[in-house]
């Protein structure tokens, strides 16, 4: 099937109810399955994937849905793994850069990454020129995060800005696996309300998931109304939010330099061992 099957597709990127279904089961069954589907990645190599919509979020952020080979094809991303992505700066010189999808691979048949465009961003300059039906070129699985089943059992999330998409991927993926009971503490920083990323989702997994996934959002700049944290993240916010130091416990962080070095400094003083912390 050619990929101008998703080019009049909404939101939800499949036609036909039979379709739908089957995209469902396969998707279902790569993540719960031992023998999984070929995914569509490769390691060494770059491959282009066609862009098919373009969503506005805010200002400078954006959602971009990408075509894979079929309707019921995998990227094929492991749980906490990102892609390379390469492009061209303003100056027209190629830049790649790491960003993780925000879909999971029951997601078939395509992938969505979430991407804030800074002014002077070399790859931001790529994405913030790029069109429906324009290629993205993508290299992968990459990362150091390997995540065995059963091993943690609760998760603390230290996230800052787009930091956050590496920890939705792993969030999901785990918590919608029936198998799992992983719980997730998330600490997520950002200046206003306005740079919340993935907030509806992110809200949405607290709801489904009310005794697995907590989310505390802290911002420097609150509105007049606003019941979260305030100013930076605190050693005294991981103390309250997080789950105490413990041989199944592993805290993951992602965020801007300056927030990863506060956040080890904090870390460290609450006496998180190094084996128990992760840094995307």
């Amino acid at each position: 099937m050619d990929l101008d099957f998703l080019q009049t597709l909404d939101v939800q990127l499949l036609v036909g109810g039979g379709v739908a279904l089957l995209a469902i089961v396969i998707g279902a069954a790569y993540l719960f399955s031992s023998r999984k589907p070929k995914g569509c990645l490769d390691p060494e190599n770059f491959k282009e994937f066609k862009l098919v919509k373009r969503v506005k979020l805010s200002h400078n952020v954006a959602k971009f849905t990408f075509a894979l080979p079929t309707p019921t094809s995998v990227l094929g991303l492991p749980i906490g793994q990102h892609l390379s992505c390469r492009g061209k700066d303003s100056e027209g010189a190629e830049v790649i850069k790491p960003y993780t999808p925000t879909t999971l691979d029951s997601d078939v048949g395509y992938f969505e990454l979430v991407i804030k465009m800074y002014p002077q961003g070399r790859m931001s300059h790529h994405f913030r020129e790029m069109k429906v039906g324009d290629h993205l070129a993508v290299k992968g699985p990459k990362g150091r995060f390997k995540y065995q089943p059963g091993k943690v059992r609760a998760f603390g999330m230290l996230s800052g800005g787009t930091g956050i998409t590496p920890m939705f991927q792993v969030a999901r993926a785990i918590l919608e696996n029936p198998k799992e009971k992983t719980k997730f503490h998330l600490i997520y920083a950002n200046v206003t309300y306005e740079d919340i990323l993935l907030k509806e989702e992110l809200d949405g997994l607290a709801a489904k998931y009310p005794d697995r996934f907590k989310v505390y959002y802290v911002l420097n700049q609150p509105p007049e109304v606003w019941d979260g944290g305030v100013g930076f993240v605190s050693k005294e916010m991981i103390q309250e939010h997080c789950p105490a130091p413990a041989h199944d416990v592993q805290i993951l962080r992602c965020g801007p330099p300056p927030m990863n070095k506060a956040m080890a400094a904090h870390l460290e003083a609450l006496e998180y061992a190094p084996e128990m912390q992760f840094q995307f």
